[in-house]
């Protein structure tokens, strides 16, 4: 009986990875997220997302049509109690270049944070502040962030329930200040599967002690939320995220997004006028990442 449970462990652990591959394949290969020669600075913060995505990337670095590095980078925060030792022990055992970025910006975020507030912003502006700059200091010319599609879908509804605006987390995002081009490869994969395949490799998760500590954050009542909805009907943070890839400018309201004010009647046209607010699809002779098969080079 324990060897047939061993072996149905094993065939849905197979059947798990089989997807967040195929997933993570098809992800980049849509927003065109890695090309030949990239160096990319996988951050690694010691949750599951992160160790899932250096996993999975780490196979994709093998199994590719393009030549690409990973550079696996952590950044101690100094943090009470972080166990400093875990995350090195465990990227020289994969044999992955790492850096370890030491900065003490909890003594920061607990001086100029009230007790009771929320930490999260200013924690994560200057971390994200220190690992833009830390990519140029080592020739990176990507950063691979862990965010999943739980993540932005949630942040869709964090900007439109408190800040009054329809924005996530893009799959593919260049810096304010140009300098540097962030990615999400688990763009496509749910929390759930990551969850569950963290657990089934048994990575060694390092909790935080700050910002995922806090009771009552904004960010837990919209994934609660959103959890209810998925219970009550299947499938609805997908159809979200479709959503986010199928905008319409021309039915919502942003003057700057889509020019209301020279719309004009005409009842010659043979056909209503598509949406122009996207720019023309370049042809594949045009295209540099045309034939790149991502999705088939998982080695599913």
């Amino acid at each position: 009986m324990r060897e047939n449970g061993s072996r149905r462990q094993r065939v849905a652990l197979n059947k798990l990875q089989k997807r967040l591959r195929r997933q993570i394949g098809r992800a980049i290969a849509d927003y065109r997220m890695i090309e030949h020669g990239d160096r990319i600075m996988v951050c690694l913060s010691g949750g599951k997302d992160s160790y899932c995505m250096l996993e999975l990337l780490l196979h994709l670095q093998k199994t590719a049509p393009v030549r690409f590095e990973l550079v696996a980078v952590n950044m101690d925060q100094k943090q009470p109690g972080f166990p400093e030792h875990v995350l090195p022990q465990y990227l020289r055992s994969l044999g992955v270049p790492f850096h370890i970025v030491e900065r003490d910006t909890y003594s920061v975020v607990k001086d100029v944070i009230p007790e009771g507030k929320t930490t999260c912003g200013l924690c994560s502006r200057l971390r994200r502040g220190t690992l833009y700059g830390f990519a140029e200091q080592i020739g990176a010319n990507k950063i691979a962030l862990g965010h999943h599609k739980d993540d932005i879908v949630e942040t869709l509804f964090l900007n439109l329930f408190y800040a009054g605006r329809l924005k996530a987390m893009p799959p593919k995002l260049l810096s304010d200040d140009r300098r540097n081009v962030v990615i999400r490869p688990l763009a496509y994969c749910r929390e759930t599967d990551l969850a569950e395949y963290a657990r089934q490799r048994q990575f060694p998760i390092i909790p935080c002690n700050l910002c995922g500590s806090q009771p009552n954050l904004q960010r837990q009542a919209v994934k609660a939320m959103l959890q209810a909805w998925d219970e009550q009907f299947p499938g609805r943070t997908q159809t979200i995220f479709s959503a986010l890839q199928q905008v319409s400018p021309s039915q919502l309201a942003d003057t700057d997004l889509f020019d209301f004010h020279s719309l004009q009647l005409d009842r010659s046209a043979a056909a209503p006028a598509a949406d122009k607010a996207l720019p023309a699809a370049r042809s594949d002779a045009q295209d540099p990442f045309a034939g790149v098969d991502f999705i088939n080079s998982v080695n599913l």
